[in-house]
């Protein structure tokens, strides 16, 4: 029980920081993106958090497997490095003990990684599927915010307005606004800019075709270059500026957003391979465990960080496979009794030679060069 605790606090250390940094990585990567497109008009600031709470558990399914496995490598590598492992070995642990008790700290992963996949995962992008919806249904007035100059259109339009009122009954309403259209957004070839001011301005839907304008009041509109011959001033009551279609956002897929109990109740191709991706994430985790304990022992001299390029590449194909199969039995090309289990049964065996020949890579690196000589 000692060692147990141990081995099982080196490694939890360890991929509890790797697990943070990449976390961070992911985070500030994805939380860019959605920054951007609030930037450009196609998303409200006011859903980003939110956006980044509800993706939370599809980075930490990526993460988690990838961190424990480093997990292994790093803290073992170091053990072998100080020859802690050396003098837990000669103490009577054999390397198949070894394998059990780091089992017993990957089932503390596996139920983690279990609930995120089968159940966090699912309601997250139920809920990111929510937000995304809702935001398409918005319109450059609701992601307006009072007192700053936003751009839209990728830039050809230019919205700046003093005041937002929220009335129970008229609906927003943007109070003392300005707008800056370029020529490519009035549509018509070398067209003078054009500036517009208005009193206010709310959005308004056309109920037959579905088209959407920002409807303004009291506008005085200016066509034309400030010093030229060519300016006109015009003033009209009512004025209404086309906008542009509903952003959409990246699709995300139907299966994605069913519950694990639904999945496994349907015979639907595309369940099936989601269903299968969701318990092959948990599968994971036992397998590269595996991997990971003959992949951890060094040389002293070699440094504990040798291993890490072969470990990333083998996880990476591991993760691809997975994925490359699981859109094969989605699209009906590959059945799903075969699935994505065949990946797993050779990433098993792989493991099981690692682990029952541990020197077979130093032997055939000695075969190699004797036929070469």
């Amino acid at each position: 029980m000692v060692i147990f605790r141990y081995l099982s606090r080196q490694i939890l250390q360890v991929m509890c920081a790797v697990t943070f940094i990449l976390l961070i990585v992911g985070i500030i990567s994805r939380f860019l993106q959605y920054l951007g497109q609030a930037v450009a008009g196609e998303l409200s600031s006011d859903v980003l958090l939110l956006l980044m709470f509800y993706r939370l558990p599809d980075f930490l399914l990526v993460i988690l497997p990838l961190a424990f496995f480093l997990g292994i490598l790093l803290a073992y590598g170091r053990m072998y490095a100080e020859n802690e492992m050396l003098i837990l070995l000669g103490a009577g642990t054999s390397q198949l003990r070894l394998l059990y008790l780091t089992l017993g700290t990957s089932l503390i992963v596996l139920v983690i990684t279990a609930f995120i996949s089968l159940s966090l995962a699912p309601w997250g992008v139920r809920n990111t599927e929510q937000l995304k919806q809702n935001q398409e249904q918005l319109t450059e007035i609701d992601l307006i915010v009072a007192g700053q100059f936003q751009a839209f259109s990728g830039g050809e339009r230019v919205t700046y307005t003093e005041r937002i009122d929220n009335s129970p009954i008229l609906g927003r309403q943007l109070q003392n606004v300005f707008v800056a259209l370029s020529n490519q957004e009035q549509e018509v070839e070398q067209a003078p800019p054009r500036i517009v001011l208005a009193e206010t301005a709310q959005p308004e839907v056309n109920p037959e075709t579905g088209a959407r304008f920002m409807r303004l009041e009291n506008v005085l509109q200016y066509d034309g270059t400030p010093g030229t011959g060519n300016f006109n001033v015009a003033q009209f009551d009512v004025h209404s500026i086309l906008l542009p279609e509903p952003t959409e956002f990246e699709e995300i897929l139907e299966e994605e957003t069913m519950a694990t109990a639904e999945l496994f109740a349907s015979n639907s191709p595309e369940h099936q391979a989601e269903l299968q991706w969701r318990l092959s994430i948990v599968l994971l985790i036992p397998v590269i465990t595996l991997i990971a304990i003959p992949m951890s022992k060094i040389d002293p001299r070699q440094g504990r960080y040798g291993k890490l390029i072969p470990a990333a590449l083998i996880y990476a194909a591991y993760f691809l496979l997975l994925q490359f199969c699981r859109d094969l039995v989605a699209e009906g090309s590959l059945s799903a009794v075969i699935g994505l289990w065949w990946v797993h049964v050779i990433f098993i065996a792989i493991g099981f030679v690692m682990f029952c020949f541990p020197n077979l890579a130093y032997h055939l690196s000695l075969v190699r060069k004797r036929l070469m000589s």
